[in-house]
């Protein structure tokens, strides 16, 4: 049998150990204290080229379209607001987001992410009641028009075998 090695469970990083601020345009930071969830993606854009001489289609990196969605207790009006704003006064104000994860029981360390210009997309809830439910939550999704690495996650310390 084959020496194989493998990732311990002890090294999985759990979902909610982290955090995740906002930092408005002004320059303020808000705790985003209501996240259940929150997720970014890079959406890698291709465009098909054909050549003579052969059947094969390859395929070329031609952008890449960054985007988040996240799921939120219905406890902030952080979102509201620039919804708002945007109705009001034909302004869209952007918005900054930092995410750490951040599990302290695993040896990969920590990584955190830094999202700019941020900008709320899609359909936005204003108000909501729900009688089948005992907590409100929201949807919001959002574009990105730049990320960055700001610390990334290390090798586990040790893998099983």
């Amino acid at each position: 049998m084959a020496n194989t090695q493998y990732l311990l469970a002890r090294d999985t990083v759990m979902g909610a150990e982290g955090s995740a601020f906002l930092t408005d345009e002004g320059g303020k930071q808000h705790l985003l204290f209501m996240l259940k969830n929150i997720n970014t993606s890079a959406d890698i854009q291709s465009e098909d080229m054909k050549v003579v001489g052969t059947r094969i289609i390859q395929e070329k990196a031609a952008g890449a379209k960054l985007s988040g969605t996240a799921t939120l207790y219905y406890c902030t009006d952080y979102f509201l607001d620039m919804v708002l704003e945007y109705i009001h006064t034909g302004r869209m104000p952007y918005f900054d987001l930092q995410i750490t994860n951040n599990d302290p029981t695993t040896t990969v360390g920590t990584r955190v992410m830094a999202y700019y210009r941020c900008k709320l997309s899609g359909e936005i809830p204003l108000s909501k009641l729900d009688a089948e439910t005992s907590m409100l939550d929201v949807e919001i999704s959002f574009s990105v028009g730049d990320v960055q690495k700001l610390e990334g996650f290390t090798d586990p310390a040790q893998l099983g075998s």
